[in-house]
């Protein structure tokens, strides 16, 4: 008899592209971080507002997914932003003339790590690790 292994089930918010992503996002996020033991949730608000604007403001179209979950290799809480640009994002240097665009930057320096993969259905997944 073989036993089969199933993968835990990660909630996923979906979205539609407007105005309200984000503040949807952030209580999604406040929900997913306390079921997950994570106390403080600042930082992950601050973040997953910054991706889900982007994807909302960028692309513009198709729905935006988020998906939060704990890495089960290192123990970090992975935040992950699905939207179906191809676009990847672009962290700007600083610009102390620039009235925009540091959020990428912003974030860079908030989080344990980060970074971007293409979707096969099209698209791309932004991910960022916290630690605890």
């Amino acid at each position: 008899m073989s036993a089969t292994a199933l993968a835990p089930e990660v909630p996923i918010l979906v979205l539609d592209p407007t105005e309200h992503a984000p503040s949807l996002a952030r209580h999604f996020l406040v929900d997913c971080f306390r079921d997950l033991g994570v106390a403080d949730d600042y930082t992950g608000r601050v973040v997953v507002t910054e991706l889900v604007t982007n994807a909302y403001k960028h692309v513009g179209t198709g729905q935006i997914v988020v998906r939060i979950f704990e890495d089960e290799r290192d123990g970090l809480v992975v935040v992950e932003v699905w939207d179906e640009g191809d676009g990847m994002p672009v962290v700007k240097g600083e610009d102390f003339d620039a009235i925009g665009g540091r959020g990428l930057l912003l974030m860079t320096q908030l989080v344990h790590d980060w970074g971007t993969r293409p979707t096969n259905e099209g698209g791309k997944i932004v991910w960022t690790k916290f630690a605890r």
